[in-house]
């Protein structure tokens, strides 16, 4: 018998985000209402809002402009490229951005590899929390993102990346 996934909904400005975790409380997902490949909730998983209390009160606090940086376990598996890749999302800081060349460089993979690194991002199973929102064209121009381009606009624009409100 396998450990149950946890899941609970979470309000938020982007609408109500569905997390998922395993037993021992790390993250496993956070997915928003219509993601492309994103993860809805499933008859066999436990929902539970306890052991999301603190990626609650982050995430409301992020949405309030109070955090800038999420203190949460996370655990979401990959293929060893893709795990090199979110981890290179990790090290992008709350109100900067980075393309995917650079990401690519990073994470030692040449040039040739931004496409990859492209698919690696868009396979990020933990939106908001591992901030592949920050990735955006070596031009400077809004790329795809899983969660859809007006939240990465809200995104981008509440970590003040682009000027307006959220």
């Amino acid at each position: 018998m396998t450990d149950p996934t946890y899941a609970t909904h979470v309000p938020s400005p982007l609408g109500p985000l569905l997390l998922t975790a395993e037993p021992d409380g790390a993250l496993t997902s956070l997915s928003v209402p219509g993601q492309k490949n994103g993860r809805e909730m499933r008859a066999d998983w436990r929902e539970d809002p306890g052991p999301f209390r603190e990626a609650a009160e982050q995430l409301a606090a992020y949405f309030a402009g109070e955090l800038k940086e999420f203190r949460l376990p996370l655990r979401a598996e990959g293929t060893a490229f893709r795990e090199r890749v979110w981890a290179a999302l990790d090290d992008v800081p709350y109100g900067a951005t980075t393309s995917y060349g650079e990401i690519a460089a990073r994470i030692g993979a040449p040039r040739a590899a931004v496409r990859a690194v492209g698919g690696a991002i868009g396979a990020n199973p933990l939106l908001v929390l591992r901030p592949c929102h920050r990735v955006i064209g070596a031009d400077g121009s809004l790329t795809g993102y899983a969660g859809g381009l007006e939240r990465k606009v809200r995104l981008l624009t509440l970590e003040g990346c682009l000027p307006g409100t959220p």
